[in-house]
């Protein structure tokens, strides 16, 4: 039987984008984009970057763990008790782009974080799409 205590869960979001790789990556990469649709931040894409995402409900305290530009983007995601990684995939398609996050190691205490998560990302995907088809 495993211990329940050391269990996480992720919440896993992917979506088709009618958008290339490069023009995703740039808004999952550039401050004044990123703002747009998720948070302020000082986010600089080099591994080991101590950053934070600034909101009116508090901060988080992030760090770049992982850069493969147009590819893979990670960091970690701390913030009141939370020790979670984001981790964000693309992937080419035919007619567009294929983008996967997950937010992975939410403990089995952190209901509402998870809770929270799994309605947020949802919705920062939508304003992301709307900064998407907005920009060239």
């Amino acid at each position: 039987m495993s211990d329940i205590s050391t269990e996480t869960r992720s919440v896993v979001i992917e979506r088709e984008m009618p958008f290339p790789a490069e023009k995703i990556w740039r808004a999952l990469t550039q401050p004044h984009l990123i703002q747009e649709w998720l948070m302020k931040s000082d986010f600089k894409p080099a591994v080991d970057h101590r950053f934070h995402f600034n909101a009116d409900w508090g901060s988080v305290d992030c760090r770049v763990l992982e850069v493969e530009p147009n590819k893979t983007l990670a960091y970690s995601w701390g913030a009141y008790g939370l020790e979670t990684v984001v981790t964000w995939t693309l992937t080419p398609t035919g007619t567009g782009t294929h983008l996967r996050m997950e937010q992975a190691g939410f403990r089995a205490d952190q209901r509402q974080a998870y809770g929270g998560a799994r309605t947020g990302w949802p919705q920062f995907f939508d304003k992301l799409e709307q900064v998407l088809a907005r920009t060239e």
